[in-house]
Formats: C-alpha cells, structure tokens, sequence
C-alpha cells in the first residue's frame, strides 16, 4: 500500500468515527425529549421528501433565493459522485466510474455544468449577505461568521474538484477518457497548466484539498448552523401529514401520572421539536412573513427555534451525563430563552410554518408554551383571564347570555335541530354570528342565499356554543377540551353528518380538530357553498354593469390552514363589472388581519397594529371593497379602515353580503 493510501485511510477512519460520535450525541440528546410517533404511513413521508426535500418546493417559494439554493443543493447531490470517486481513489487510486459508461459520460458533463452554477449561487449569497445585505439575513456574529465559514467551504470544496477533473485532464496529456465529457475542465486544463508534468503534481494537491475540505465540512456542520444539511431530509421525513397537519396534539388530562401539561423546559419538548431547533438554517423567511415581527412585536419565529437548540446544547448534555449544575438548571426555556412577550405575540396565522423550507412547526412549540403558562402557573394576559371566564360560564367570548344564541334568526323562519332534525346541512353559526352586531348581517344574508337556492338546512340555536379554537390557541386546553367534547356531544346526538360555517376558525376545528375527539363531520365554508351554488345555477346573479374594485383578503384559517383560495375568487368574479385587484400579498403569502390565536381579544401594546398593516395593504390596491370571509377579519379591518378615516370610502363586507346585494 503507497503511503498516500496509507495517511488517507488513516484521516478516513478519524473523519468519519469523529462524525459518528457527533451524531450519537446528537440523538442522546433527542432522546432527553418526550416520545411522539412520527413513524406511520412511510410512504406518504417518504413521498413528501422527494416533494420537499428533492423537489425544493418550500424553497423554491422565494423567486430570488430559491433558485439560488435549488443549485447549490443540487449541484451537491451531483458532486455525491464525484466525491465517492475521489475517496474510493483514496483506497485505490486508479478507480473512476468510467465503467458506467453512458451514464458516466451524462454525470460528467452535469457536475461540470452545476459546478459553474453552484459557484455563482454562492458567489450571489455572499454578495446578498455582504453588499446587498437582506434583512432577513442579518444575524449575530457567531451566525454571521457562520454562514460565512460554510460558504466559503462550498467555494473551495468546488474549485478543488475543478482543479482537480482539470489538472486529471493535463496530466493525461490534455485527453479526455473514451467516456468522459467535461467542457469546463477541459478548457480550463489548457488554460491553466503548460504540461503533463507538472499538472500530475497539482491533481495530488487538489484531491488532498478536496478531500480534506469534506471531511472538515462534514465534521463541522454539526457544531453548525447549517447542520440541516444533514437533519433537512429526516425533519422532512417526520413532518405532520394531512389531515390534522396543522393540529395541536391533544393533551391527556385522564393521567394522573403526568404533572406537567406545556412546555416550560427542554425536556418537556417533543424529540421532533428538539429536531426541529437543529433542523432551523436561520434563512430568516418565517421572520419575513411574520406579522408580529413585521410590526415590532418581540416574537420572531426564528429566534423561537435557535432559542430551542441553544438551550438544548446547553442543557441536555448534563441531562444525559446525570450532572447537576445549579446555574444551568436554574434557568428555564421558557422565560430565560424565549419571553412570555414574545410566546403571547403570535396570531398562530401559520405564515411561519407555510415558509419555513425544512418544515419546522413552530406553531406547536409556541402553543406548547402557551399551555406551560396557562395551565402550570396561570401566568397570561389579564384580558384573557376574564375571556376565559366568558366562554366557561357563558360558552361565549363576550358573556352574552347563552338564552339569546339564535335571536339573531327571528323573523327569519330558522328551525333549530331541536325542532326538526330532518335536514341536509347544520348552519354552525359561530359566537361572531350569533352576538357580533355587525356580523349578525351576514349571518342574515347567508340565510337569505340558503332560502333563495333552496337549501336545506338547520341552527343549533342555544345548543350551540363556541367552538374552542380561542380557548385552545391561548393554551387553556382544558377549557377548549371541555367546549369540544360538549359540542361533540350535541352534534352526534342529532346525528349531524354535514356541516356550514361562516367562521373559517369554526370550520377549522370543527373539520380538522373535532376528530380527536370523536366528531367526524363534512364540513364546508359558506364561501365553498355560495359558490357551488353559482356553478349549480340554484342562485342567478344579476346582469348589468356595477363598476367596482373589490380586493379580497385571505383569512388564515380558510387559506393556508385549509387551501380554500379560488371559491371566494371565483363567486365575485362571476358579478358583471366588478374588477377583482388582488393585495402584494394574497392567498397562501396572505398577511394576517391580527386576530388569530386569541389575539382578537388581547390588546396590541407593543409596535404598530397588525390590523392597520394589513388595511395599508388593502388601500393601495384602490379597492371600493375589502371583502372578507371571517367575522375576526371583518372586526379587524373595519377598524383598520376607522383608523386611516377611509370608513366612508371603502367598505368591509363579507362574500355572502355582496353576493346577495347580486341576486337576481
């Protein structure tokens, strides 16, 4: 054996036991986290990798740094064979795929072509990092420093491969094998090396580059912020699937052996959320979408996730050991790591988990916390303390009585499911509906399009109370718990199979959280029948011109929690002369009105209004009309309008408001 495959094999077995010994740390610390089952339906997850993780789906999202990645990912999953090449040359230093033939001659050509490709994406994230300079990217310097590192290490990591196909070529008297096909190693063959001799002596020094640059960044992304590139896939891998992807795990209040409900520390955490704080590359987009962190409020989802795996690193090594340290175990995630500010910011809107590209639920973590503070040490907001009173005593947020639930309807010729069960669809009005002054409108005018169209449907009445998605995105999982199952009960005692709500927060539970608890129904937006009722021509809309500008805001329950984005599009672009202008950002990339997670009833105190930011938004399109389809969303934009004095100039209504103004 030459003593070239000597020294490799030995730098081989340090390289790679060294990289083991930082994954089975790794996992031992995992392990500290609570056990959650991630392990079903294989090949849904196994096709969600090839989705997200291959397709770069998530990624792909950003129109500028999407591409970019997409390239320097790809460009690694080609190099893959030249690197196996070049360590099995380590061992034997004759060996090369030629003996692929075809295939060989295809690989070479493409890693030579991505290897332009990767060098100028990384050329360009540096250049947006350091000249351009992104918000989004602006880190601490550890983080800065980096991103930097590992940048730099892709740079040399590619241009010792060129160095090294290139001098391979000049050393073989600037020939090609019979099939090999490289066109940029080639001309850079001729341009850098004058002869065969010396070009044999450089292919030494680039392969002991390359290879020593591998085995260094593999080793180093561990201790890095860009440990992804090794956790992205299986974070992939154990993401939520549908149904229920973006539902909070039920809590089980029947065991009397657990005492802790929520997340205070680490250990309390799931080992996917602990994943999930490694898996973080700190990109930034959950941040830009954010509208807490878009209006000064101190929660950034990304500081959420880096905050995990600091403390993390910090503590789960003494947990392993068995270690006491007085200092470190003093402190705890939530409260020293991560504010209760900053937990109480979010509006749950989704935004961030929709944008994050490795699929990390930052949503379940925060409520997580949230149930810490409720449930352990009824630390919250002093205006939830008399919301959740509201809807325990009075199973509303406002304390109307229970008795006047369906007084909105008289006059209106509702029969309740106590009166006549006998019906196709229950009309699930919603505490907005039922109590809202001016949301009680649209619960009349969609009960004006259901009697036009001929629909057979009933109310609840005073059976009816709130839906518990308030109440379980504050964290009070026992009060939401309790309103779930009593609703639960009533439905299934009427047997109801089908299901309208007005409220996309009604619509979400009731269709994607209700099961946990035993209540499987067919739900559909008020918007998904309206128009299904237009298609089906049970209502007529009226011909002439009316010459408006309506722009439609995306609530987040109806959009990127349930993917309802064309049904209200498609039934106000039926009405002759209105112009539809659509928001910077509509449908999934929608900004929240302000109001989800319990934030309707929690005051704003820190920043500018969400509400106001997104009726700015509204504004600019020069719309007549916002149109919404959420009483919260209606609330909060008909204030925004209020606040910018535009309630003359342009008014808030829902869909089914504007469609019956249509109605033949």
């Amino acid at each position: 054996m030459e003593l070239k495959n000597i020294i490799f094999t030995v730098v081989f077995i340090f390289a790679f036991s060294f990289l083991f010994y930082s994954f089975k740390k790794f996992i031992s610390y995992l392990k500290v986290g609570q056990p959650e089952n991630r392990y079903d339906r294989v090949p849904e997850r196994i096709l969600n990798v090839i989705k997200v993780a291959f397709g770069q789906t998530k990624i792909l999202r950003d129109p500028v740094a999407g591409p970019m990645h997409f390239l320097i990912f790809w460009g690694f999953m080609i190099f893959l064979f030249e690197v196996v090449e070049a360590i099995i040359q380590g061992f034997y230093s004759p060996f090369t795929w030629e003996f692929l033939r075809g295939f060989y001659s295809l690989i070479t050509f493409v890693v030579d072509i991505f290897a332009v490709f990767v060098l100028v994406a990384v050329l360009f994230a540096l250049f947006r990092r350091y000249i351009q300079k992104v918000k989004r990217l602006e880190l601490d310097r550890t983080a800065k420093i980096d991103a930097t590192v590992v940048l730099t290490l892709i740079l040399i990591v590619v241009l010792a491969m060129l160095g090294q196909n290139s001098s391979s070529i000049a050393a073989r008297n600037f020939k090609l094998g019979e099939y090999e096909f490289r066109p940029v190693s080639y001309a850079l063959a001729h341009l850098l090396f004058k002869s065969p001799q010396t070009a044999g002596t450089y292919h030494e020094i680039f392969w002991w580059v390359h290879i020593l640059t591998i085995f260094g960044f593999m080793n180093f992304l561990p201790y890095s912020k860009h440990f992804h590139v090794f956790t992205s896939l299986p974070n992939v891998y154990f993401n939520k699937l549908q149904p229920g992807k973006y539902v909070p795990k039920k809590l089980d209040f029947e065991n009397e052996e657990i005492e802790q409900f929520g997340v205070l520390d680490i250990e309390h955490l799931t080992w996917k959320q602990m994943l999930d704080g490694f898996t973080c590359t700190e990109c930034g987009r959950c941040v830009e979408a954010c509208p807490a962190a878009n209006t000064g409020k101190p929660l950034a989802p990304r500081d959420i996730m880096v905050a995990i795996r600091h403390r993390v690193e910090e503590k789960a090594p003494l947990l392993v050991k068995g270690i006491e340290d007085e200092e470190i175990m003093s402190k705890t995630l939530v409260h020293n790591y991560i504010s209760d500010e900053a937990i109480w910011a979010c509006t749950t809107c989704n935004a961030c988990v929709y944008e994050c590209p490795v699929t990390n639920e930052h949503l379940d973590a925060i409520i997580d916390m949230r149930r810490n503070l409720v449930l352990m040490e009824s630390q919250f907001p002093t205006e939830a303390s008399q919301l959740f009173k509201n809807l325990e005593t009075n199973f509303n947020p406002w304390a109307f009585n229970q008795q006047d639930r369906a007084a909105w309807a008289e006059g209106l010729n509702v029969k309740t499911m106590a009166e006549d069960s006998n019906t196709e669809y229950l009309y699930w009005v919603g505490c907005a509906g039922s109590y809202d002054a001016r949301y009680q409108k649209v619960s009349k005018a969609f009960v004006q399009i259901l009697q036009k169209a001929g629909v057979d449907f009933r109310i609840l009445g005073t059976e009816e109370k709130c839906n518990g998605d308030t109440a379980r995105r504050l964290g009070n999982e026992y009060l939401a718990e309790m309103l779930i199952t009593e609703n639960v009960e009533t439905l299934n005692k009427y047997g109801v199979k089908k299901i309208i709500t007005t409220c996309p927060h009604c619509y979400n539970s009731i269709k994607n959280e209700y099961p946990q608890f035993g209540g499987k129904f067919e739900v559909i937006h008020h918007t998904e029948l309206i128009d299904q009722l237009i298609k089906e021509g049970r209502i007529e809309l009226k011909e002439g011109n009316d010459n408006s500008k309506i722009t439609y805001h995306d609530p987040c329950y109806l959009g990127r929690y349930n993917s309802v984005y064309d049904a209200p599009r498609d039934s106000l672009t039926k009405i002759q002369g209105v112009e539809l202008v659509e928001m910077e950002k509509n449908r999934d990339k929608s900004f929240c009105c302000g109001a989800g997670g319990g934030r309707m009833f929690l005051e704003e105190t820190e920043g500018t209004r969400i509400n106001e930011e997104r009726t700015k938004q509204a504004l600019e399109t020069g719309a007549d009309t916002i149109a919404v389809a959420c009483p919260f969303c209606m609330t909060m934009l008909s204030d925004g309008t209020k606040a910018f004095d535009k309630e003359d100039e342009v008014g808030v209504k829902d869909i089914a408001e504007i469609i019956l103004e249509h109605i033949k």
